[in-house]
Order: C-alpha cells, then sequence, then structure tokens
C-alpha cells in the first residue's frame, strides 16, 4: 500500500471495551504500516504514548466531549489540557450538536474556540461535527465557524450516531474549509475503495478501525 494513503490514516479505538492488550495491538500495527497516528480515548493516552515513545512519526490522538458533544466548554477545555499533558499530539473534539440546531453561532464557536485555546499550539485540533445529524446548511456553517475559531480540521464523524463519513459531505466541508484547513473522513471508511473516495473528495486524514485492511486493500466489517 502507497505511503500517501497509509500516512494519513488515524488507526483507531474507541470502544468501551478496550483492553490494554488491544490498545498494545493497535500501537503495534500504527507503527507497523506507518499510519498518522492512534486514536484512542482519553484513559488510553498516556499508555499510548509509553507505547509509541520510540516511534515518533506515529502520533497519539484523543477525542474531547466524547461522544455526544454535550459537556460544557470548560470541561471540554480541562479534557484538552488533561490529555495533552498525558502525552496527546492531537485532540478531536465534538461540537455542541444542540447550540448549532439553535442557531446559538457564538456558543458553537467559543465551544471549539474553548478546546483551540486549550490546545495552545501544543496539539492539533479536529472538529467533529457529526455530519448524520446536519442538514448541508449546517455543515457548511459549523465547518466556517470551526475555520474561524482556529482548527485544524474539520471532521464527519464519531462513528457512534446514525451514520459515517459520505463522500458528499466530505466534498461540501472541502469546499467550505478551502485548501489550507484539513478535513478528516471518519465512521464506516470500511477499505481502500471507501478511503480512496474520501480522498478523491477532500479528505487529508481518514479515522477508521479498519486501518490494516485499508493497508492491505481488503474489506473491514468494522463500523467506524
Amino acid at each position: 500500500m502507497s505511503q500517501n494513503i497509509t500516512g494519513i490514516i488515524d488507526h483507531t479505538l474507541l470502544k468501551a471495551d478496550a483492553t490494554e492488550e488491544q490498545i498494545t495491538v493497535l500501537a503495534q500495527e500504527a507503527k507497523e504500516y506507518s499510519f498518522a497516528s492512534v486514536c484512542v480515548n482519553p484513559t488510553w493516552v498516556k499508555k499510548a504514548a509509553e507505547l509509541l515513545k520510540d516511534a515518533p512519526e506515529v502520533k497519539v490522538c484523543t477525542v474531547i466531549g466524547f461522544p455526544l458533544g454535550a459537556t460544557t466548554s470548560a470541561v471540554k477545555a480541562f479534557e484538552t489540557t488533561n490529555a495533552i499533558e498525558n502525552g496527546a499530539d492531537e485532540v478531536d473534539m465534538v461540537i455542541n450538536i444542540g447550540a448549532l440546531k439553535d442557531k446559538n453561532y457564538d456558543l458553537v464557536q467559543s465551544d471549539i474556540q474553548a478546546v483551540v485555546d486549550a490546545a495552545k499550539g501544543k496539539a492539533l485540533v479536529k472538529v467533529i461535527i457529526e455530519t448524520a445529524l446536519l442538514t448541508d446548511e449546517e455543515k457548511a456553517k459549523v465547518s466556517e465557524l470551526a475555520v474561524k475559531a482556529g482548527a485544524d480540521f474539520v471532521k464527519t464523524s464519531t462513528g457512534f450516531s446514525t451514520g459515517g463519513a459520505t463522500v458528499e459531505d466530505v466534498a461540501l466541508m472541502r469546499k467550505t474549509v478551502g485548501p489550507d484547513v484539513g478535513v478528516k473522513a471518519s465512521g464506516g471508511v470500511r477499505g481502500l475503495e471507501d478511503a480512496k473516495a474520501m480522498i478523491e473528495a477532500g479528505a487529508t486524514r481518514i479515522g477508521a478501525s479498519s486501518g490494516v485492511s485499508i493497508a492491505k486493500g481488503q474489506l473491514s466489517n468494522s463500523d467506524y
């Protein structure tokens, strides 16, 4: 598999019942296939950082306000600070979806800004907008707000809602944010052809638990 695809995959394990043994395997696979990062829940950040200390090219990614986005901005900021202290290089935060539905755009933007400020150049910030719950107008609006708040990426999905990434959503997000902000497709990217389609639509990062299958050109049954 070409380096340009494996090198943009966030190798992901966010299930509630993930064990230390599974996190260890995840890190080993990330090193073997030169994935961009491992993406784990905050409780596993320190362990992942230890496992990857001899592979600085593989980053440690974690999630903030996950999976609902319904914690307060202060809590999201604290989670971000704590994750960075534990070794996180990248944080994927979930927006306040209800506030977006209410058109409370100031709150949505300030919520993202709280995480961006907490990261303070120490970690990349990706903003999960949960496309399956949004109209196209809402997808475009929140993508704009993420850019205004200084986020590094917009991301389609948590993988824990009613749907995952689609080519159409990735294209819309890319059109909205322009060429200089990253777009991460996550949720339902199960194989190489899925990954290629997302990249063609404008994705610059792929979030998947099926990273090894993608690298091998196979199809995975995983939902995330």
